[in-house]
């Protein structure tokens, strides 16, 4: 089938996909093996401290895939800068990488964790898309009220930053179709192709994948958490609480997308067949008999 959105169509990609942002593992193996599996592989700019390194990390991206690909900007909110001793990102240090990122041709840049309407400007200026990921409704909002062009709503199955007044990934979904204008990336404990159809069916334009792609072969992390992510008992009453009383604090920890993850496949595997594949099957037993699945003018 064909897939086609008014996301695939901003981002150049063959299917309605896109990849979270990564700490430590945000890098251009990774990344690439995504786009050219079909999605839109994401360089975190987080994990590089100087002009040199993020350059060549974008050489190295380009050498590995000529499919879409894109650069994410994580800016620490103040209280979160306040709170560390340790280097930290704030919007005005990344303004150099994003002039570095359009010069090397990159069309599609997101933004997350707190507001970056000065990257944005820079990548309007450059003839570029934002996108901006957050995790309420009001913050959403408030993006697309400062010019992105598109808004990634992680639902509380998610994991990373969390917010007390933070929706489910079906509440989000559902309600940034009635309240938003720009296209909707849905997000947060999504992990297979039932999951990816019904937040298509709900509004999305696309689908952001984190934890469900991370026990693939191409995935950076370690074997020690892609085991942890393979044993998780989502409805472990620890791991619950982590996830939905807001526990994470500062410890890392997988989305509820990890009840998903079987086994270590392949990131073509998990694209193309789990999702894809099954989706379409799913959609041919449904009775859908066409050969696009187009939501461009919903």
């Amino acid at each position: 089938m064909i897939w086609k959105t008014k996301l695939t169509e901003m981002m150049g990609t063959k299917y309605p996909i896109i990849m979270g942002a990564f700490a430590i593992i945000g890098k251009a193996e990774f990344a690439a093996a995504f786009s050219n599996a079909g999605g839109f592989g994401i360089i975190t700019a987080l994990n590089y401290k100087t002009n040199d390194e993020f350059q060549n990390e974008l050489e190295k991206m380009n050498k590995l895939t000529n499919q879409p690909w894109g650069v994410n900007f994580s800016v620490m909110p103040p209280h979160v800068i306040k709170q560390k001793d340790s280097w930290v990102r704030t919007e005005e240090s990344y303004l150099d990488f994003v002039d570095i990122a359009t010069d090397a041709g990159v069309k599609v840049c997101t933004t997350s964790a707190y507001q970056a309407p000065k990257i944005g400007k820079k990548l309007h200026d450059a003839g570029c898309y934002w996108f901006h990921k957050c995790a309420t409704m009001k913050h959403a909002i408030s993006a697309e009220n400062l010019g992105a062009d598109a808004a990634t709503i992680v639902g509380l199955e998610g994991t990373g930053f969390k917010n007390p007044n933070q929706n489910t990934t079906l509440v989000n979904v559902t309600m940034a179709k009635r309240l938003l204008k720009i296209p909707i990336i849905a997000a947060g404990g999504i992990g297979d192709a039932r999951g990816f159809l019904a937040a298509l069916a709900m509004g999305a334009d696309a689908v952001c994948f984190g934890t469900a792609i991370m026990t693939t072969n191409e995935s950076l992390a370690s074997n020690l958490w892609k085991k942890r992510i393979l044993n998780q008992d989502i409805f472990d009453e620890n791991y619950y609480k982590k996830i939905y009383h807001l526990q994470l604090r500062d410890s890392p920890i997988h989305s509820m997308a990890a009840g998903h993850c079987d086994k270590i496949i392949s990131m073509k595997e998990f694209i193309e067949e789990k999702i894809i594949q099954n989706a379409e099957k799913i959609l041919k037993s449904w009775g859908y008999g066409s050969n696009e699945v187009n939501t461009t003018s919903l």
